[in-house]
């Protein structure tokens, strides 16, 4: 029996993604997005010109509103919460915004969910960020990236949190916020703390979907900048692989409610941001890539790699697509849609 889904951002990189893949099986789908963000527009017409106007159904409306938030939400079987504001520098210019998006959307979503008296599953995609700095965990640097001295298999959900920038502290307060209404109000919530998501349909900016945006800078001659050494390390995750993962917690809501899974690549999909990505990117575009340096930016982790057994343990999942196949992908994309990147959404 098809499954009633509310995705908060589903015109999005992430949303769009899957509520291609939910229309797809059969799902009723609900898209809720107030479509500021760049992309989205582009998405939301790629959703109704490849299933049809008719394939779900669509509110233009921020998070913050709560009203129609709650009338979203009203029968539905899963909301699946991706709306947020994405960006570290953002929060740090505007910190009220950022908390109104980020902390105060999120309760909503929750007391929307709670308020349909059905007991909805809330998927959450929180944040690797949750972890801060990490400044306590021993890292030494290599000669192109850094590395952990004590974390061969990455940061796991037991370790400390540390909410540095706002974005941080927005994003560990839904996270903190999600966790607690499955506690009090045995609302089946599951949070997602994820580390670099990248795939096709990613208009990265500057700011966010770092990935995505050295691909598309690199394809329309746009400038690079580096923020640090370049050697920052990431564990990278296919768009696909994350679909897998929200789809596993859903199908196995009686063991994952209540959970909190780190959900990225893991050790075995890591890369240095610039100076080992430069050489494939190089190699794909046929050409060196120009770039510049700047400092680094206020709670930038020098690494953050996922340790992610406890999602295998609960869930059976693991990361399919590797990280020279994903790239590949997301190139593949960027180059036959390069002319999506001169719109404005």
């Amino acid at each position: 029996m098809a499954k009633k889904y509310l995705i908060t951002g589903g015109a999005g990189f992430i949303g769009s993604n899957y509520a291609a893949r939910l229309i797809e099986r059969g799902e009723i789908v609900t898209v809720y997005d107030n479509l500021s963000r760049t992309g989205t527009i582009r998405n939301l017409e790629w959703l109704r010109s490849e299933y049809g106007n008719d394939s779900f159904q669509f509110f233009q409306s921020d998070i913050r509103d709560a009203n129609t938030l709650e009338m979203a939400a009203k029968n539905k079987d899963v909301i699946v919460h991706l709306a947020g504001q994405v960006a570290v520098t953002t929060s740090v210019i505007n910190p009220r915004e950022d908390f109104e998006i980020n902390a105060l959307g999120t309760f909503n979503v929750l007391e929307a969910a709670r308020k349909t008296g059905q007991q909805p599953v809330v998927i959450y995609a929180s944040t690797n960020k949750v972890y801060g700095g990490m400044e306590q965990v021993r890292v030494a640097e290599g000669d192109a990236a850094y590395y952990y001295q004590d974390y061969p298999l990455g940061i796991a959900e037991t370790h400390p949190l540390d909410f540095h920038s706002p974005y941080g502290c927005s994003k560990g307060a839904g996270d903190q916020y999600v966790r607690d209404y499955a506690r009090i109000y045995q609302l089946p919530t599951v949070v997602m703390r994820q580390s670099c998501i990248y795939g096709t349909r990613q208009f990265g900016i500057e700011d966010q979907g770092w990935v995505a945006w050295f691909v598309i800078a690199a394809l329309t001659g746009k400038p690079i900048s580096i923020y640090g050494n370049g050697k920052q390390v990431r564990d990278v995750l296919f768009v696909d692989d994350l679909l897998n993962a929200y789809d596993a917690a859903i199908n196995n809501i009686n063991t994952s409610a209540g959970e909190v899974f780190n959900v990225g690549g893991g050790p075995k999909n890591t890369m240095s941001i610039w100076v080992e990505f430069s050489q494939f990117l190089s190699d794909l575009a046929g050409r060196p890539i120009p770039v510049s340096y700047h400092p680094w930016r206020p709670g930038d982790q020098k690494i953050y790699v996922s340790d992610i057994r406890k999602a295998n343990a609960v869930l059976g999942w693991t990361p399919h697509i590797d990280v020279k196949n994903g790239l590949l992908r997301l190139f593949q994309w960027a180059t036959e849609h390069q002319y999506l990147f001169s719109a404005e959404n």
